[in-house]
């Protein structure tokens, strides 16, 4: 009999993802951590969203996970981004209080039902020859579970750098994981070093901040939770600040490049390409005149400016100079100095699609410890982890969401099928179907599959069938509805810069017309001012009348998609050995282990020549059986 069902090694944005979900899915669970007053910490930047992974917390947020309502709790600033462009893209990001969104969720987690917080440090994991059962920590104690979650973010081994000053030491100064990372290694799991960074905290009246352009929130009742109905005005909101560094910045930068960590030879791991240092951009875009930076309140409670887009493992001296040729900084007062943090994560082939290390049942894996970065990719694969050992648990198939149903599904398949050498982060480029997964129908995409997992309450459920319903209604008023000639029709549309009408005109095709909005539309037809529908869903209502064609391609080409991902591959299948494949393709697909057809042809080095042969011993051993 063991201790827990489920132990979390990590109170990190993963670590309380897949505690939250274990425990609310009703198994007795363990989270560990190092400091229970750092649970939920932002070491870098104190926000959560933006490209991509705005749509990310609607999911979890959709699937029954905690992210969206803590960042909707306390936010200083919340914004719609690309709005000038289409909804695939679409996103919300929202400048958190550094102080109060981790005590928000370390409240939550030390009063959920089921969870039991503890401070220590995992230094080991508890193991026969078939399967992991336990962990071992620094107090000596030991703690037995049926799975052990490890979501380590960038603690394991971790040492910070600020040019040849070298100190073993976690995010934010905090005490390392030591010995854990060695002992994985021991198990025959392979282990990888990476490397991230975070930029100087200035003093907030030592700014200037009259020589940037303000960057105010926007406007509307705007959240990541379905479910929030409280929001702050965006006259209340804090702005953000827009600066560019200057031609003294990057000639400060190239005569001090051999004092950063990063280029003098003393960082071994690979940094992230798409939040690279300021010295990284410098170099590789030598020819660019000016770089961006954005200047982002921590909290309502300190006066600490996080200068984002300036991280940088230059010497303290030399970041002094640096951040003082910033306009409006040349008085700069620092609260803390930038730094580069190295760390060892798993080398994504060891993991399967389910977060399951594939050499040791009952182990898995989330987070930064996966080779990703970033909050919101960390929480969602925590989420995922969570579940998953859950259903393994319950004897139940595993959740692995595809590519055409959310972005974590991308990111997953990403990880597992391509892998990474660099630490991942999700961007709406990846997604070959971001037009089906929009920030607005993460629900209609995701809430009954938390339903049925035991994530989403009968309550919640019930809410949204109703909305789902009310949405087809309006949708069916619009096709079924047509506007005449009448004065305040007309008066409406030529405001808006159309001519007039030239008869009736279907409400669905003047819905489509630029800048024709639903509540519009709908003071001139009763029928849709009886359907109850929020701001949420009358912006699915808006997005799916205008982009309907566009939708509809795209559901044929997911149709398509699935076929392939539902033609499974047995696991007895020996690709080393199956004839016809070429020698490149059998070594990746050996290495990978794709479950199904559609993941072994998104494998680097196996053509379609190689997918037919699969298809072809595919249908081969079904019909044997």
């Amino acid at each position: 009999m063991y201790d827990y069902e489920v132990i979390v090694v990590g109170g990190g944005h993963a670590g309380l993802e897949a505690a939250f979900a274990a425990a609310h899915m009703n198994h007795k669970t363990l989270l560990i951590s190092l400091n229970i007053k750092k649970m939920g910490n932002m070491p870098c930047n104190p926000s959560i969203g933006g490209s991509a992974k705005g749509i990310v917390v609607r999911e979890i947020d959709a699937l029954g996970g905690m992210m969206g309502k803590a960042a909707d709790h306390h936010y200083l600033q919340m914004k719609m981004l690309n709005t000038g462009k289409g909804p695939g893209v679409q996103c919300l990001r929202a400048q958190q209080d550094k102080l109060e969104y981790p005590a928000y969720l370390q409240s939550l987690a030390l009063n959920t039902p089921n969870l039991t917080v503890l401070e220590d440090e995992v230094i080991s994991v508890i193991h026969d020859d078939t399967k992991v059962y336990g962990v071992r920590c620094r107090s000596g104690k030991e703690y037995t579970g049926s799975a052990v979650i490890l979501t380590t973010g960038t603690y394991m081994e971790s040492l910070i750098f600020r040019g040849k000053d070298i100190e073993v030491a976690g995010p934010d100064g905090e005490k390392p994981s030591k010995g854990l990372s060695p002992y994985l290694k021991e198990m025959g799991i392979d282990i990888y070093r990476l490397k991230t960074g975070t930029p100087p905290r200035i003093k907030r009246d030592s700014i200037d901040f009259s020589k940037g352009s303000i960057q105010p929130g926007t406007k509307g009742n705007l959240a990541f939770s379905y479910e929030t109905k409280e929001f702050i005005p965006v006259e209340e909101q804090i702005p953000c600040y827009l600066i560019y560094t200057t031609p003294k910045t990057h000639e400060i930068i190239r005569e001090h490049l051999k004092d950063s960590a990063l280029y003098s030879g003393n960082i071994v791991g690979v940094g992230p390409r798409y939040c690279p240092s300021i010295e990284s951009k410098i170099v590789t875009f030598a020819d660019k005149e000016r770089h961006q930076l954005f200047l982002e309140p921590e909290s309502r409670e300190t006066d600490s400016i996080y200068v984002q887009g300036f991280s940088t493992s230059m010497p303290v001296e030399v970041q002094e100079e640096m951040v003082r040729s910033l306009p409006g900084f040349e008085n700069a007062v620092f609260l803390k100095y930038a730094y580069a943090i190295e760390y060892d994560a798993i080398k994504t082939e060891e993991y399967g699609p389910t977060l399951e290390i594939k050499k040791w049942p009952g182990l898995y894996i989330a987070g930064q410890i996966c080779g990703t970065s970033g909050y919101e990719e960390a929480a969602g694969l925590g989420l995922l982890a969570g579940i998953n050992a859950c259903l393994k648990i319950e004897g139940k198939e595993p959740l692995i969401l595809r590519r055409d149903q959310s972005y974590i599904g991308v990111m997953i398949d990403d990880l597992v099928t391509k892998g990474t050498e660099e630490p991942y982060r999700l961007m709406s480029s990846r997604a070959e179907f971001r037009l089906l997964m929009r920030h607005d129908n993460a629900d209609l995409r995701l809430t009954e599959i938390g339903h049925k997992i035991g994530l989403i309450s009968e309550e919640r459920y019930n809410n949204f069938l109703k909305k789902k319903e009310n949405i087809q209604k309006a949708l069916d008023v619009l096709k079924t509805t047509y506007l005449g000639k009448k004065k305040e029709i007309e008066d409406y549309f030529v405001s808006l810069g159309f001519n007039e009408l030239k008869g009736g005109v279907l409400a669905l095709e003047l819905l489509r017309r630029p800048n024709v909005t639903y509540k519009g539309i709908a003071q001139f037809i009763p029928a849709l001012n009886d359907i109850e529908l929020d701001d949420s869903g009358i912006e699915e209502v808006e997005v799916i009348a205008k982009y309907e064609g566009y939708i509809e391609k795209q559901i044929r080409d997911a149709n398509n998609f699935v076929k392939l991902e539902e033609m499974k591959i047995p696991a007895s299948f020996d690709f080393l050995h199956m004839d016809g494949l070429a020698l490149e393709a059998r070594q990746k697909l050996d290495k990978v282990k794709p479950l199904t057809i559609g993941q072994a042809s998104r494998i680097s080095g196996v053509n379609p020549a190689d997918v037919a042969i699969l298809i072809l011993n595919v249908r081969k051993y079904n019909h044997h059986e």
